[in-house]
C-alpha cells in the first residue's frame, strides 16, 4: 500500500465520540475514491487499531460493515487478511435530483481547492508533478468514468500534497468525496472529461512554472465548470466543463 499523504491521512488517529461511524465513513470513503487500491490489503487488526486508536472490537465492528456493504472482503489462512474489493463502488450516491446544499459543497471545494494551489504554487516539488501527470495520463487512457474519476481525485489530492500542510490532505480528501457523490447524479460524456482533463494538463505546466495567477485563474474556472455541468445536465442550463 502505498506509503503516501493522502494514505497516511486515513490511517490518522480517529478523534471524535463516535468513533465507529468515523471509521467506517473514512476507510469506506478512502476505498471509493482509490485513495486506497482495489485489492490492497488493510495493516493488521492490532496495527490498525493502534493507529486509529481505537479499540480493536470498535474495528472489528467497522470492518464488518465494510465487508457487508461490499466495500471489504475477508479471507481466512496462509495469506488472508483484509482486502479492498477488486470494484469497489465509486459512490453511494445515484441518478436523481441534486440534494439540497450541493452549491454549498462546490462553494467549500473552491476555498479548500485555491487555498491548496495558491501554497502548491510556491511550494510545489517534482514528486507533486510526477503524480499529476501520472493521474492525467490514466485519465487520457481511461475507458469507464470509475477509472477516471479515482485518477481526478488523485490528482486534485496531489494539489494538497504539493501546499505542505499535511490537514489540506484530509480536507481535500473530504471534499473530493463529497464531489464525487453529487457527479453521481449526472452522466459524463466523453467530451466533458476530455475538457476536464485539458484545463488538469494547464494546470500542470502554470504549476512547473511556478505562475500562480495563472494556475489559480485555470483552477477557478475548472471548478466553475464543475458546477455549470451540474446544473445543466440536471437543470437544462448550459455548462461546459467538469
Amino acid at each position: 500500500m502505498a506509503a503516501d499523504a493522502a494514505v497516511a491521512a486515513v490511517f490518522e488517529p480517529v478523534q471524535t465520540p463516535t468513533t465507529f461511524e468515523e471509521t467506517v465513513e473514512r476507510l469506506g470513503t478512502a476505498i471509493r475514491l482509490g485513495i486506497l487500491s482495489p485489492g490492497s490489503r488493510l495493516p493488521p487488526e492490532r496495527e490498525l487499531a493502534e493507529q486509529l486508536a481505537i479499540s480493536r472490537s470498535t474495528l472489528r465492528e467497522a470492518i464488518g460493515a465494510l465487508v457487508e456493504s461490499g466495500h471489504l472482503t475477508a479471507a481466512r489462512g496462509r495469506g488472508g487478511g483484509t482486502f479492498v474489493v477488486p470494484t469497489p463502488p465509486l459512490a453511494e450516491g445515484a441518478a436523481g435530483p441534486l440534494p439540497d446544499g450541493w452549491r454549498d459543497v462546490l462553494g467549500l471545494r473552491v476555498a479548500v481547492e485555491v487555498g491548496a494551489l495558491t501554497l502548491a504554487a510556491e511550494r510545489i516539488g517534482a514528486e507533486p508533478l510526477r503524480i499529476m501527470r501520472e493521474a492525467v495520463a490514466r485519465m487520457d487512457a481511461a475507458t469507464d468514468f470509475e477509472d477516471y474519476r479515482r485518477a481526478d481525485v488523485r490528482f486534485h489530492i496531489a494539489i494538497a500534497q504539493a501546499s505542505g500542510v499535511a490537514r489540506l490532505v484530509a480536507l481535500m480528501t473530504e471534499v473530493q468525496a463529497e464531489v464525487t457523490e453529487l457527479i453521481a447524479h449526472i452522466a459524463h460524456p466523453p467530451q466533458v472529461l476530455r475538457h476536464s482533463n485539458a484545463d488538469h494538463a494547464r494546470l500542470i505546466e502554470a504549476l512547473a512554472r511556478g505562475d500562480r495567477d495563472h494556475a489559480v485563474r485555470v483552477l477557478r474556472m475548472h471548478l466553475d465548470g464543475t458546477e455549470h455541468i451540474l446544473a445543466g445536465l440536471m437543470l437544462g442550463a448550459p455548462g461546459d466543463a467538469a
